[in-house]
C-alpha cells in the first residue's frame, strides 16, 4: 500500500477547504449573529447585529427600552470576546488553506475538530451571556413582574412580554454554517474513500 498515498487528502477535499478557509474570512467584516425585537409600538422592529468585534443595529434603542425592565445596557467593552474573536475565526480561515497545502488527513481532521470546539465553545458562551442578561435584573426598574425573566432565544423565538424575539444567524453565521455542512460532508467522503 501507498502510505502517501494514503495519508494524502483526495483533490475534492483539498479544493474544497481551500474555499472553505476563503469563505471563512468574510466573517471578519460580515454580521455573524443578530437578534430581532418586535412589538405593537414597534411593527417594524428593532435589530442588533453581533459582529466578530463590534455590535450593530438599533443597540441604543434596545438599551433604552430594556432599562424600564432592569435588563443591564449592552456596550461593546463589556465582551473581551471581540478581543479574540476575530484572531480565532482568521486562524480557522488560515487553517483551511494550509490544509489543502500541507495535504495530509490528520491536519484535515484537526482543522475540524478545532472547528467543531469553536463552534461548541461559541454557543456556550452566547447561551450564558444572554442568560446572566435576561436573569441578572436591576430591583430597582421601573417595570417589574414577578418571576418574570427575559433571557432571548438562543436560536428561534421567544414571547418576552408584549416583544416577540427572534435569534437567527446573520450571513456571518451562515457562512459557518455552510463551511461547517462542508466539513461534515468532507470528513465522511474521506473516511468512505480510505475504506474503499
Amino acid at each position: 500500500m501507498n502510505t502517501a498515498k494514503n495519508t494524502s487528502l483526495k483533490t475534492l477535499t483539498r479544493i474544497l477547504s481551500a474555499i472553505a478557509g476563503l469563505a471563512m474570512f468574510s466573517t471578519l467584516v460580515l454580521p455573524i449573529w443578530k437578534i430581532e425585537l418586535t412589538a405593537p409600538q414597534y411593527p417594524e422592529g428593532l435589530e442588533m447585529y453581533i459582529y466578530a468585534n463590534k455590535l450593530g443595529g438599533e443597540v441604543d434603542i434596545i438599551n433604552g427600552l430594556n432599562h424600564y425592565i432592569g435588563m443591564h445596557t449592552i456596550h461593546e467593552d463589556d465582551f473581551a470576546e471581540f478581543a479574540v474573536l476575530p484572531y480565532v475565526l482568521g486562524l480557522l480561515a488560515v487553517f483551511g488553506l494550509l490544509t489543502a497545502l500541507v495535504n495530509r488527513k490528520w491536519f484535515f481532521y484537526l482543522w475540524c475538530a478545532f472547528f467543531i470546539a469553536f463552534v461548541v465553545v461559541l454557543g456556550l458562551d452566547f447561551y450564558f451571556w444572554l442568560y446572566n442578561y435576561g436573569h441578572n435584573l436591576d430591583p430597582t426598574a421601573p417595570i417589574q413582574v414577578p418571576g418574570m425573566t427575559y433571557q432571548p432565544p438562543l436560536i428561534g423565538f421567544k414571547q418576552l412580554l408584549n416583544f416577540g424575539a427572534f435569534s437567527i444567524p446573520a450571513s456571518g453565521g451562515w457562512v459557518l454554517a455552510a463551511v461547517g455542512t462542508v466539513m461534515a460532508g468532507l470528513v465522511g467522503y474521506e473516511i468512505k474513500k480510505t475504506k474503499q
